[in-house]
């Protein structure tokens, strides 16, 4: 781990050197204390065998404690002002990929074998995109280890009552867990918001369910959650506009009365909100909705 990277003084030097600003549109805030960096490191549970893929290395303050860890660190990075510092700075065992993460990811995740893992702290606007990216590929990493925004965190993490659509949509693939929260004051430039370190355990691959059922499942979900101040049967009723089917135990989407028992026998009431229902009640609705 290079200590000087921890550094404002260094880091503006860099910046300099480089012809950098720290951009809002990239998100570049480079943290300055090790102390996350031990955090990710430990719960990622990281092997020397290990090969992990990180998102917006930076100036490498994460990349060069990764590679001392692991057999292979695949670093996105989509600053190509950074080109000259990391063909001065790459290691043997380090990769950088230069473009979009966003565009990179899913052609490249394809090609590594299975249970890689993901180490990253990434610029906070792509956070939802990119664990759908990562948890929807066909060779989903073993486990997920980010620094995000607190706030957005904690949004992942929430439990029935206060779920969302980013909510459900990670804890359908895995189980999320905040492991540390790191205050705005640990980077430079510091950032109007506080972060977290999020750690998520992606499914076991007899757990994963097939395309077909996740396409039907994210169908209903979006549809249930369409407007949070309606009931849920009503979102659904109105938002999968498919004909009614006359069936005890299944309805294609449009009979609001099929609905409404559908979810007396899967929560217990029909006036239920999206809002208030388990990733496992909404995987009950799709088995009986399609």
């Amino acid at each position: 781990m290079n200590k000087k990277l921890f550094k404002p003084s260094h880091l503006k030097e860099l910046c300099q050197k480089y012809n950098l600003s720290p951009s809002k549109k990239y998100g570049q805030n480079y943290l300055i204390t090790d102390a996350p960096i031990k955090k990710m490191i430990d719960v990622a549970e990281l092997k020397k065998t290990d090969t992990v893929i990180e998102i917006g290395p930076g100036f490498g303050v994460l990349t060069f404690a990764l590679v001392e860890e692991v057999n292979r660190v695949i670093a996105f990075e989509i600053e190509r002002k950074l080109e000259g510092y990391w063909d001065d700075n790459k290691t043997d065992n380090l990769d950088i990929v230069w473009g979009n993460a966003l565009k990179e990811l899913t052609a490249y995740s394809l090609q590594l074998t299975a249970g890689y893992k993901v180490v990253a702290n990434i610029p906070y606007q792509i956070t939802s995109n990119l664990l759908r990216v990562l948890l929807e590929s066909e060779n989903k990493p073993e486990s997920i280890t980010m620094m995000v925004q607190k706030e957005v965190a904690e949004r992942i993490c929430a439990k029935p009552g206060d779920m969302s659509v980013l909510a459900v949509s990670v804890q359908y693939y895995g189980e999320p867990k905040i492991i540390t929260k790191v205050s705005k004051g640990n980077f430079w430039p510091s950032p109007k918001v506080d972060s977290a370190v999020l750690h998520i355990s992606t499914l076991a691959l007899e757990q994963q369910s097939t395309r077909e059922f996740d396409d039907g499942f994210f169908k209903v979900v979006k549809a249930g959650f369409t407007n949070k101040r309606k009931q849920l049967w009503r979102n659904l009723s109105e938002g999968l506009k498919l004909p009614a089917r006359n069936a005890s135990t299944s309805v294609a989407g449009g009979d609001r009365e099929e609905i409404k028992k559908i979810l007396v026998e899967v929560v217990g009431d029909e006036k239920i909100r999206a809002e208030e229902l388990s990733v496992e009640n909404w995987k009950e609705i799709t088995k009986m909705i399609r």
